[in-house]
């Protein structure tokens, strides 16, 4: 398949998988059912490895920090927006919600998610999700995670959000020791590269 038979094959699956999860969040709501449902559809997008290849969608260079954050689809009321992040091994970022609901699934590569349980005055991990080809992650608004990335290959995954990341202005960080909320900068989150 050539470069641009891919990106037709890459646009149509994308949208036939968006409709599907825009249907489960409007008959089910936002719940862990409709996110496990939502995860489903996102690991058989995931799967089709050939639609997200690695010299369309590649990491920083080597040893940086930075992600690459593609857009792959957002509606236009910055709903249901689809990325695929491009990181290094040896990221992680600090606790943080969403503010809206996450799916996380992978194309490659390996990110330990630690999601936590916040008590207050102090975060303690409520359990380890390792989202790799064939297991995502989903996330509600409030819930707490961090990703840490490992192995020894980049890691492309898809990073599907009820609501675009650079529209959460209310995101916050979370202090590990003291449980404090911080904002947590929405600039950072806008993609560093936008859709095709």
């Amino acid at each position: 398949m050539d470069a641009s038979d891919t990106r037709a094959a890459r646009a149509a699956a994308v949208a036939a998988t968006i409709d599907r999860i825009r249907g489960i969040e409007r008959d089910h709501g936002v719940t862990r059912g409709a996110l496990a449902a939502i995860e489903t559809e996102m690991l058989a997008l995931a799967a089709n490895e050939a639609l997200f290849p690695a010299a369309e969608f590649p990491p920083p260079p080597a040893g940086e920090k930075a992600s690459r954050r593609y857009l792959l689809q957002e509606d236009p009321d910055h709903r249901f927006a689809l990325y695929l992040n491009a990181l290094n091994p040896g990221n992680e970022s600090k606790p943080h919600d969403h503010t809206t609901w996450a799916v996380v699934v992978a194309v490659e590569g390996q990110e330990l998610n630690r999601v936590y349980r916040n008590e207050g005055n102090k975060l303690s991990v409520a359990r380890e999700v390792m989202v790799e080809p064939g297991h995502g992650i989903g996330l509600m608004p409030d819930d707490i995670h961090s990703i840490h990335t490992l192995g020894d290959v980049p890691t492309r995954h898809l990073h599907m959000y009820g609501l675009a990341l650079e529209k959460l202005d209310n995101r916050k960080a979370y202090d590990q020791a003291t449980g404090e909320g911080i904002p947590y900068n929405a600039n950072f989150m806008k993609p560093t590269v936008p859709a095709a």
